[in-house]
């Protein structure tokens, strides 16, 4: 039986960091159970704060506390000092070291990251943009994209669109099916914006099995022959060389990971643009 290790989430806001760090460390001990039920979002009185943390007590718990505000922070750092509390501040000594560096100090206003701000607004912009655009739907909106993907059937095109239009970027993507003409609106995209993926046909053939299995569909299709996915393959970089584009292969990586490669190159685009 799994060891468990309760953990107890504090902010004065949503407490969505604590959650982002806690999934990333979880993974990284497959033998362990993390049981964070315990989620205390918006504390901002001192007397709420010190029940919470004496229930962790009680329990044995491990706390992630995300409070921006400095006297709740001091609060809890003194009684988890005093109590030998598991305790752990994931912005206050980071606040601390910045101060040093500049002499500036932090603001100290609770979530101040999920403000409706221009940038939010730019992101749900995105967002729809990528679900009107998704899978080749209105070609015209290419035009206007940030980044078309281009790729056969599973190559991550939607999961990926998505994911970076919760960066802000507005993405397309169209699926590059043998028999299906091109829209000639893709020759008047800008060729840099353009994102060819591939994937090994190997690993295509599972990704794709798997997908059949999920849909509870019989396996003795074409989707899923390796003969013609390398057929697919091979026409997807004839496309991509016709428009000289950028080929990720994605194969076994993470959506993060693809991600990562295609916000650096865009990057690097938007210096050499700036440099002319």
């Amino acid at each position: 039986m799994k060891k468990e290790i309760i953990v107890y989430s504090i902010s004065d806001s949503l407490g969505g960091t604590s959650q982002r760090l806690l999934s990333a460390v979880s993974a990284q001990y497959p033998d362990l159970t993390f049981n964070n039920s315990y989620r205390f979002p918006f504390i901002d009185k001192e007397q709420e704060l010190l029940e919470i943390l004496q229930d962790a007590l009680k329990d044995d718990a491990l706390v992630i506390s995300t409070l921006v505000n400095g006297e709740l922070a001091r609060l809890a750092r003194e009684f988890s000092q005093n109590h030998k509390l598991a305790y752990i501040d994931l912005m206050h000594p980071f606040f601390e070291i910045i101060g040093e560096k500049t002499g500036i100090s932090p603001i100290e206003i609770p979530g101040t990251l999920h403000r409706l701000d221009t940038e939010y607004f730019n992101k749900i912009s995105a967002i729809e943009f990528a679900v009107k655009h998704d899978d080749g739907k209105s070609p015209q909106g290419f035009l206007e994209s940030d980044l078309v993907l281009l790729g056969v059937s599973r190559t991550s095109k939607t999961p990926l669109s998505i994911f970076l239009a919760n960066k802000g970027y507005k993405v397309s993507n169209l699926p590059l099916i043998p028999e299906v003409p091109l829209p000639q609106v893709l020759d008047k995209v800008d060729k840099r914006r353009m994102i060819g993926l591939v994937c090994e046909p190997e690993k295509l053939v599972k990704i794709r099995s798997n997908r059949l299995n999920s849909l509870g569909l019989s396996h003795s299709t074409s989707y899923t022959d390796l003969e013609k996915i390398h057929q697919e393959l091979d026409y997807s970089k004839e496309v991509f060389r016709k428009y000289q584009t950028e080929v990720i292969n994605i194969t076994d990586k993470s959506i993060e990971e693809t991600a990562f490669l295609i916000e650096d190159y865009l990057k690097k685009l938007d210096m050499i643009g700036e440099a002319k």
